[in-house]
């Protein structure tokens, strides 16, 4: 069969793709090319002009930038790290036959699908210094409260901690779903060799789990590294830029600064930074759920 009468016999099925491709192509593709376009010029709204990678340059020297680089990378290293070994844990748990179960589930899940907005105000109110449950609850214990989101060294912190109590039960969800795909009789043939419950987990439950956490090392990265609802707020990248991120300066910059051209050269840094870590995940961590069970 030659390639003409195989597009003949496929096109039902381009003919079913194509919506997607041109929602892909006219809302991501060409605004990312638009993008990249803006960031080599001094576009301010008013006036465009091309100044080539001056807006590069002048980010280089930029001191919030790497004060919402550094800031980025802390919120995502400590949250991922968090999530991920919490969902992990809580999966393992609720995994097993237990009286309640389907309520656990739901329970750990529902902050997940709930607005970030409306989490932000609730958690708002909670680190809230007067009269914030948090503080109360630390008063209970004669310990003193704190002015936790208006505390430099404390801000980045409070929010790391709302992200780390919305999203395990996403990461629960996505475990759990692995470790009810691993085959029952991996587990029956190492026990009938004598391995004990930590042996089982280290041989048997992580090598199965590894596509599952590649996926979800992947997109962690890519979400975390785009945070910004939380932050404008709870904080407004405040204090003294404490709690700034890339996105958030790249708002900042746009919407307030009105540096258009300078946003974009910003959010094109942030394309590289996330395609460069996801590059790095696929060639190093996908390496296969190869099974040691000796």
């Amino acid at each position: 069969m030659n390639l003409r009468s195989k597009l003949v016999d496929n096109r039902s099925g381009y003919f079913l793709i194509l919506p997607f491709y041109l929602f892909f192509t006219v809302f991501v593709i060409i605004p990312i090319i638009v993008n990249i376009g803006l960031s080599f010029t001094n576009y301010n709204l008013d006036q465009m002009s091309f100044i080539g990678v001056k807006n590069y340059l002048n980010l280089m020297t930029d001191r919030f930038f790497w004060v919402s680089l550094k800031n980025t990378a802390i919120y995502t290293f400590f949250t991922l790290i968090f999530t991920m070994t919490l969902g992990l844990l809580l999966a393992i748990v609720l995994n097993r036959k237990l009286t309640g179960l389907k309520f656990f589930r739901t329970s750990f899940y529902l902050p997940n699908v709930t607005s970030m907005v409306a989490v932000s105000m609730v958690w708002l109110w909670l680190y809230e210094p007067s009269h914030g449950i948090v503080n109360q609850a630390l008063g209970w214990f004669g310990i003193g409260g704190r002015q936790w989101l208006f505390d430099v060294n404390t801000a980045l912190g409070s929010i790391i901690v709302m992200s780390i109590w919305k999203y395990t039960g996403y990461y629960m969800v996505v475990f759990l779903a692995g470790l009810q795909g691993i085959p029952g009789y991996l587990y029956e043939a190492v026990t009938v060799d004598g391995a004990n419950g930590f042996q089982k987990f280290i041989h048997i439950t992580l090598p199965m789990l590894t596509p599952v956490t590649f996926f979800l090392l992947v997109t962690g990265i890519i979400n975390n590294f785009n945070v910004f609802e939380q932050v404008n707020v709870m904080t407004g990248g405040g204090p003294m830029n404490a709690t700034t991120t890339i996105v958030h300066q790249i708002y900042s910059r746009a919407f307030f600064d009105f540096l258009m051209g300078y946003a974009a050269s910003l959010s094109v840094v942030l394309l590289l930074i996330v395609l460069v870590l996801t590059t790095l995940n696929f060639k190093y961590s996908n390496q296969g759920a190869d099974l040691d069970i000796g």
